[in-house]
């Protein structure tokens, strides 16, 4: 009888652990937001003595610094080893930070690729290795060998944020600047491509046509200054524009300062398809010109990714190629719930 029950309880924790924790969030369209209490991850295996390796492209911004955290913290609340490289923004360095991961035999390797194609090389060594690779926050070319990609569905939360822009807009004239990281980033690119059907959608339903206005699109290599750099030059080519878009917070923060210096806070208004970073969400609690973000949190893609390492190594192989945290739009009416002035990012 006790060897009986002792199977009974080893068969629902191996059930658990492949379908870990109930989402919090789900929706039909492989939408989803993992939580588990206290981020214990249920396994049917013994994780101690399992290794975790992480790979960033770069550490240079609060992003980066934040999805590094929440994997570490996460791997190690779990009892695993956690041991994380750095790419420091080259894209030689991570290629050479990764086979070093896969030299010191990892159990999963967690790998956000600087670069959709370079990175190819380095999961076909993993996978020769035996280690399961997790794509993190950025895409990977498919013809690379890995697990899942673990991301916020950029393309609903760029829909999101375009859908309110127009319906805040009407039938008023847009003049579009669209702020962008750089070019040719496959997540950019969908974060746009979501920002662009979501207006597109939204016109088509309100007024029956389509006026997508754009008057101009710059690169601000995702920093701070590239965006103050690419507003400045914006305002001075285009002075007429009233409205911004953008791939991220991060495009645009620093471009708040040329609108501010131009004197045109109260004449444009910034529509953000993505992150959620703390200084928006304050600027869209405190003013009318930051209209809304959406939500990529790096916490929860961290969380996830440790949690379908887990899966993993209990024997879970279905995965679909890209696992997505819920999509959320941000506004003045729900910034409050979102803003976490001591958050890393």
């Amino acid at each position: 009888m006790k060897h009986l029950i002792r199977s009974l309880l080893v068969c629902t924790l191996l059930i658990q652990a492949m379908g870990c924790a109930e989402p919090i969030e789900k929706s039909n369209n492989n939408n989803e937001t993992i939580s588990a209490e206290d981020d214990l991850i249920v396994s049917a295996i013994d994780l101690k003595g399992k290794t975790i390796g992480y790979c960033t492209p770069s550490l240079n911004a609060p992003y980066y610094q934040a999805l590094l955290q929440s994997i570490k913290e996460t791997t190690e609340k779990n009892g695993m080893t956690f041991l994380s490289a750095d790419g420091q923004d080259d894209i030689n360095k991570q290629v050479a930070a990764v086979e070093d991961l896969i030299t010191k035999g990892v159990d999963a390797l967690l790998l956000n690729p600087k670069d959709p194609d370079a990175l190819v090389g380095v999961t076909k060594l993993a996978k020769a290795a035996g280690i399961p690779v997790f794509i993190i926050d950025s895409s990977i070319n498919p013809s690379a060998e890995y697990v899942t990609t673990v991301q916020s569905n950029n393309l609903a939360n760029g829909e999101l944020a375009g859908e309110w822009l127009a319906e805040r807009f009407g039938n008023k004239k847009m003049n579009i600047a669209l702020l962008s990281g750089n070019a040719g980033n496959p997540v950019g690119k969908t974060r746009k491509q979501g920002l662009l059907q979501g207006i597109a959608e939204e016109q088509l339903r309100s007024l029956g046509y389509i006026d997508l206005n754009i008057r101009t699109q710059m690169y601000t290599d995702w920093s701070y200054a590239g965006g103050l750099k690419a507003m400045e030059d914006i305002l001075v080519a285009h002075p007429d524009i009233n409205v911004v878009i953008t791939e991220s917070d991060v495009c645009v923060l620093g471009a708040i300062k040329a609108i501010a210096q131009a004197g045109k806070t109260d004449d444009i208004l910034i529509v953000a398809g993505a992150d959620g970073q703390k200084e928006a969400i304050k600027y869209i609690m405190e003013t009318d010109f930051y209209g809304c973000t959406a939500m990529n949190s790096p916490v929860q893609i961290g969380k996830n990714a440790v949690m379908y390492a887990i899966q993993y190594m209990n024997g879970k192989r279905d995965f679909s190629k890209t696992s997505y945290t819920a999509p959320l739009l941000i506004t003045k009416e729900n910034a409050a719930e979102y803003y976490n002035p001591n958050a890393l990012f």
